[in-house]
């Protein structure tokens, strides 16, 4: 058994494989603190490397953060996601040489289209420098929706039938996962939606359909290593059926 794990009281079968987070609350920190909302996202950032280090030295498979929605680069104000982006592009280069030493694999999920290109070429930077990593797939979903990333995945299947020998009776769950975003990752087992919010805000709705999902009031920039512990042991005690009949301990259907 992993150290770690065997420290946490967790066993390896009941780590989920896929981490998905929600990172929510970085404005209404700030503003508890009486601070701008790019300080609260500047805060929110330095909070991302300790759980992301974290669920790495746990032995967890793939870790999801949602930075930032379609939704959100469309109608936040224009100074707020001008300065984020300036946030996310200074942080890939800084956080460049930690993925490196977490041994962690990086991806950009979510469109490129109205990206600024300075941060989309520290993005692709982090994923060419990282992409003979052995060690924890790390997603950042930025500019990402997923209705509009069901919508890429069912459009590039339809160029493929229409162009190609490709058969609408071929297209199925696996073909149409295989054209997501997150194509080769496994899928969410739990998902985490910090600030109280009891919403999916468009998240991997694909990927999620039987994910847990644990909801906390700790706002993202005071999400730390122990509220994470605290959402994986809630994990552990939890029964997965997916979709099965449940059963109580030792298989007798309840």
């Amino acid at each position: 058994m992993n150290d770690s794990l065997q420290q946490l009281g967790l066993p390896p079968e009941a780590l989920p494989r896929h981490v998905a987070i929600v990172m929510d609350g970085n404005g209404r920190w700030a503003q508890a603190q009486g601070k701008s909302r790019t300080v609260g996202h500047a805060r929110g950032a330095e909070a991302v490397l300790p759980i992301v280090a974290e669920c790495a030295r746990l032995g967890v498979q793939a870790v999801s953060l949602y930075a930032l929605s379609t939704e959100n680069l469309l109608r936040r104000p224009d100074d707020e996601v001008g300065a984020l982006m300036g946030l996310y592009e200074q942080y890939l280069v800084s956080e460049r040489q930690q993925l490196l030493d977490n041994n962690l694999r990086f991806r950009h999920i979510g469109r490129r289209e109205g990206m600024p290109q300075a941060v989309l070429a520290e993005l692709d930077r982090n994923t060419e420098t990282t992409r003979d990593n052995t060690g924890m797939q790390l997603a950042l979903a930025l500019n990402y929706g997923s209705r509009q990333e069901i919508t890429d995945a069912v459009r590039n299947i339809a160029n493929q039938v229409k162009t190609s020998n490709l058969s609408p009776d071929a297209v199925d769950e696996q073909l149409i996962e295989n054209h997501l975003y997150t194509a080769g990752m496994p899928e969410p087992d739990l998902l985490i939606r910090t600030a109280g919010e009891q919403r999916i805000s468009n998240f991997l709705l694909w990927q999620i359909s039987y994910a847990e999902i644990w909801v906390t009031d700790t706002l993202w920039p005071d999400f730390d290593v122990a509220v994470l512990h605290r959402a994986l042991l809630d994990f552990a005690r939890r029964r997965r059926n997916f979709g099965a009949a449940p059963t109580a301990p030792g298989g007798v259907v309840t």
